[in-house]
């Protein structure tokens, strides 16, 4: 089955998501322009077609949609979304379970979720994890944090200020305010 993939505009900028069928195999957290997101689709996913501006499966809009919604401010459950898990690591299948069961405005450490795995010393296992996470926003790894609730790593554009704002957004964290 062909791949395709498409760019769409939330509040933090233009993400993306990439398809097959009407699963999901990958997402991308906004580049510094839509035109970086689209190159960073293009390049993960080199024999995909850019389907942005056509009609996507509906289970691809509905998986837009609620990514829009969540980065507005609101709460939805993307743990319905159909992901592709399969050509991924049985550990970080797990990890990735986990995580997609943190709700908005909640989070939980690296070890919290290796306590979860029933693997109390795998937390840097489970931030490598983290780290390779095909599915951001989706699987939640801005959600989860270094211990004594540290931002910790996050390997998107815009880095840790990218985590940080996601989570602010989400209530998660106080919105710090600027000083001039």
């Amino acid at each position: 089955m062909p791949v395709e993939f498409a760019v769409f505009p939330t509040a933090i900028g233009a993400c993306g998501l990439a398809w097959r069928d009407s699963t999901i195999i990958g997402t991308a957290l906004p580049g510094s322009s839509p035109a970086s997101t689209r190159s960073w689709l293009a390049h993960r996913y080199p024999d995909a077609t850019d389907a942005t501006g056509t009609p996507p499966p509906p289970e691809i809009r509905t998986a837009v949609e609620k990514i829009t919604d969540l980065l507005a401010g609101g709460h939805p459950d993307l743990s319905d979304l159909p992901l592709d898990l399969d050509p991924l690591p049985e550990f970080n299948r797990r990890a990735y379970e986990i995580a997609r069961r943190i709700p908005p405005g909640k989070t939980m450490t690296y070890g919290d979720i290796a306590h979860a795995l029933g693997m109390p010393g795998a937390a840097q296992a489970v931030g490598q994890a983290m780290g390779n996470n095909p599915f951001p926003i989706i699987v939640p790894c801005h959600r989860v944090l270094a211990a004594g609730g540290k931002h910790g790593g996050f390997s998107a554009p815009g880095g840790v200020e990218t985590k940080r704002r996601m989570l602010v957004i989400e209530g998660a964290l106080p919105d710090e305010p600027t000083l001039f």
